[in-house]
Formats: structure tokens, C-alpha cells, sequence
């Protein structure tokens, strides 16, 4: 004879966001696997998105999508030194976000293209969205 302290407790419910199918949509998987990208590209966007997740640097890349400016101007915008800006400015270059161009003595710095511009409008309204749904 049990009692009902012999008894096992019932599970927790699940999350509402929680899935709880036992096994996955084979033909949605095999969909979704025929257009993945390849890990090298799926790098190189994740190394593009941390450079902008970086407030200084979203703020550089803000002021560029403005006009072209030199590292003086950045360093003055931005409210850090011209060595922390060239710094900055470096890990943008080789992310392929932003190019310049020599000016006499002074590095000209502009965004590198139009999808740098979409990338950073993109952003900033789906920001302003995400505080509107709230």
C-alpha cells in the first residue's frame, strides 16, 4: 500500500517558449541546412557585428555615417584620446567597416560602403522599435 509521500512530485510545466516535441521537423532542418552558410562566412559576419556591438565604436561609425572626419574630430566626438580612436579606428579597418584616405598629415576617415550605412540605419530603427514595443 503507497501513500502519497511515496509519490514522485510532478514535473515543473515548461516555459511557454519552451518546445516540448520530442523530435525535430526532418523537412524544415533539411530546408534550413540547404541554405546555411558556410562557418568561415558565418565568422566573418560575427567578427563584423561584435566590432559594431561596441558602444565607442557604434558612436565612431554614428558620427561617420554623418560625413568624413579625421581622427582629431573622433577623438573630440567620441570623448577618448586619438590613440584610443586610432585603436578603434584599426579593428573597424580590418573588420571592413570604415577606409580613409591621407589628407596632408591628417587620416580621412569615412564608412567603407553602403552596406555599412544599412547595417548601422538598420540598427538604429529596430532599436527605436524595440523601445517603442516595450
Amino acid at each position: 500500500m503507497s501513500n502519497h509521500s511515496d509519490r514522485l512530485p510532478a514535473p515543473a510545466p515548461l516555459p511557454e517558449d519552451t518546445c516540448s516535441a520530442l523530435e525535430s521537423d526532418a523537412g524544415a532542418v533539411r530546408a534550413v541546412s540547404a541554405r546555411a552558410s558556410s562557418d568561415e562566412r558565418i565568422e566573418r559576419t560575427a567578427a563584423i557585428f561584435s566590432a559594431i556591438a561596441d558602444p565607442t565604436r557604434l558612436r565612431i561609425l554614428e558620427a561617420l555615417a554623418v560625413r568624413e572626419l579625421c581622427v582629431c574630430d573622433l577623438s573630440e566626438i567620441s570623448g577618448i584620446s586619438q590613440s584610443g580612436v586610432s585603436h578603434q579606428l584599426r579593428l573597424l579597418r580590418d573588420r571592413g567597416l570604415v577606409a580613409f584616405t591621407r589628407d596632408g598629415n591628417r587620416a580621412v576617415y569615412r564608412l567603407a560602403d553602403h552596406h555599412v550605412t544599412g547595417l548601422l540605419a538598420q540598427g538604429f530603427e529596430h532599436a527605436d522599435e524595440w523601445v517603442d514595443a516595450r
